[in-house]
């Protein structure tokens, strides 16, 4: 959705002069050809605009650490990241058996834990049944770096009463009923009940694999240390500036032609927060790909792509599964009494934000519900079946009345917190507390704070308004529905709340939400979530501000890296095409 903006010039050509020893590491350093026309080496340079929280897949609650650690670590599954669907990644086979709650998984043999000081002299060794097992039990644990139970609370048999038993490094003196250790190279799974999304919650990073060893080495280290079974080992990581993924010799897969992976000598991830610095260096060749656009930059490289003017480069967009929302704490004054959410709600004009402020960069203005449209072709049509919030500036002043605020009279000063990510969600806050006062005549302050801050303080609640995006991390609804599940808030205002970042309680939300966990029709599972998320929406516990969509701009020569709707990056495949290779 663009608005007709007047043309006018790029500030840098996007085919810019190869500048400085890291561009010819990317185009020149791909030499040695494979079968199928594909090319061993190179670098792969990408950037990621904030710096990543942790590596530690207990831990992992954010993309950008997702996405390095989906390179270092694997899961039981994976998504396929072009169709998105859920494929066998360390497991071999599984089987259900005819109650639907025992899943019997083979993983596969010969998988080999990275190289590391660990291990006894250094040398990984070959994946075990019991490191699943050992891992399964760490997310069943109540500990301050688990923020990740929810993927096995309810679901997993004796889930609940492992966790409560356990406390911080202590498992309890009972065996966990939910996963046992058949041989070597075969687990079985035991639910609680019939849960289609098993699979699913297994290829989350909450559920990559690591050894024990790492553990007892490491510690709170793992935070920045990371061994694994992936394609890539964790390289030099210089804090903030750049982390380093070198090529795994050891990894086990290979290619439908038969080539051993990956084919990437290493891959560079840097951490430039302002766009335009990160244009400036993919013109220069510094970078290979570029993941949202400037603003100010969006309608002209689109054009330039349109008349073919991007000669070494392609841009590509798709509808993301991804909402950028302003979370309230709902526990918390003012933002526990529903009327003054739904007067914010009624006095945000998106529609503005989007074309104006963000200028098109957007699939859609948020007027429904959490959940991403993108999910429409799957049969969960949000905008069909859950009313969000438009702007209404008469229902903003009645709920805001109704309240007690009379023309905002005793509001309290309150502060939005946001991380800027560049400019983009500074521009859009500044929008957001222009129109509040504006409307509703109460004052928010900005706060601008670091990414690793933002997402510490939304889970421990150590907030009032806080802006947040919220992607899926499987492509499923319930990925998005799952963020009001009242049940899933700690008792304690001071513990950790993960997914409920808004600590909204509503019984009937989760009636309709445990239905639908519990139905293994899927077509009445949807209906139940839709059902759940329009209670939800009613109560206002987000602001949901647009939907996103993915604009990424990609170096010809890069292969076999596609662009899907929730950003997820397997680099197993990736290439990079030799310099000549494709006029020859």
């Amino acid at each position: 959705m663009l608005k007709n903006l007047s043309y006018y010039a790029l500030l840098l050509a996007i085919a810019g002069i190869m500048l400085g020893c890291g561009s010819k590491e990317s185009g020149g350093g791909a030499t040695t050809e494979a079968k199928g026309g594909k090319f061993y080496g190179g670098t792969l340079r990408i950037n990621e605009s904030e710096y990543i929280r942790t590596l530690y897949p207990p831990s992992i609650v954010d993309v950008y650490s997702y996405r390095v650690a989906a390179q270092v670590y694997e899961g039981l599954f994976k998504f396929d990241p072009t169709t998105l669907k859920v494929v066998n990644n360390l497991a071999e086979s599984v089987t259900v058996d005819d109650t639907k709650t025992v899943y019997t998984i083979k993983i596969r043999k010969g998988v080999m834990f990275h190289d590391d000081a660990c291990f006894d002299g250094g040398k990984g060794r070959e994946l075990k049944a019991k490191d699943v097992l050992f891992c399964m039990e760490r997310l069943c644990m109540k500990t301050v770096d688990n923020a990740n139970f929810e993927l096995f609370d309810g679901i997993l048999k004796g889930a609940k009463n492992y966790y409560e038993s356990s406390g911080e490094a202590k498992k309890p003196p009972f065996e966990f009923e939910g996963v046992k250790v058949i041989d070597d190279y075969t687990l079985k799974f035991t639910l609680e009940k019939p849960y289609s999304l098993l699979t699913y919650n297994l290829a989350r990073p909450a559920a990559f694999i690591y050894p024990e060893e790492a553990v007892k080495k490491y510690g709170k280290d793992l935070s920045t240390k990371a061994i694994g079974t992936g394609p890539f080992t964790l390289g030099q990581v210089e804090e903030e500036n750049q982390i380093m993924l070198l090529k795994n010799k050891n990894y086990y897969l290979t290619d439908k032609d038969g080539n051993k992976l990956p084919f990437l000598d290493a891959v560079s991830v840097r951490f430039i927060k302002e766009k335009k610095t990160e244009l400036l260096e993919f013109n220069k060749g510094n970078l290979d790909m570029m993941y949202r656009l400037p603003t100010e930059h969006l309608v002209e490289i689109m054009d330039k792509s349109a008349d073919g003017s991007l000669k070494d480069a392609e841009l590509s967009r798709k509808p993301e599964m991804q909402s950028q929302l302003l979370v309230f704490n709902t526990q918390e004054p003012p933002f526990d009494n529903a009327d003054v959410r739904r007067a914010f709600s009624f006095a945000v004009d998106r529609t503005k934000i989007l074309e104006s402020t963000l200028l098109g960069e957007g699939f859609g203005p948020g007027d429904y519900g959490i959940t991403s449209p993108s999910f429409k072709e799957s049969g969960y049509d949000v905008s069909a079946g859950v009313r969000g919030y438009t702007l209404n500036k008469d229902s903003a002043i009645y709920y805001m009345n109704k309240a007690g605020y009379k023309n905002g009279k005793g509001f309290p000063k309150i502060f939005l917190e946001l991380n800027a990510e560049g400019d983009r969600h500074a521009n859009v806050a500044l929008e957001v507390t222009k129109q509040l006062k504006e409307v509703l005549n109460v004052d928010v302050e900005i706060s601008i704070m670091s990414h690793s801050q933002i997402a510490d303080r939304s889970m421990s609640g150590s907030f009032k308004l806080i802006r947040l995006s919220w992607i899926a991390d499987y492509p499923h609804p319930q990925s998005f529905v799952r963020f009001f599940y009242g049940k899933s808030v700690p008792a304690k205002a001071e513990e950790v709340s993960f997914p409920n970042l808004a600590r909204y309680k509503n019984p009937k939300f989760d009636e309709y939400y445990e239905t639908a966990l519990n139905t293994l029709d899927e077509n009445e599972a949807l209906k139940m979530f839709m059902q759940a998320e329009y209670t939800a929406m009613r109560d206002a516990p987000v602001i949901v501000l647009w939907y996103d969509e993915a604009f990424r701009l990609l170096k010809s020569k890069v292969k076999n890296f596609p662009n899907n709707a929730i950003q997820y990056r397997d680099l197993t495949e990736v290439y990079i095409q030799a310099d000549g290779a494709a006029a020859k």
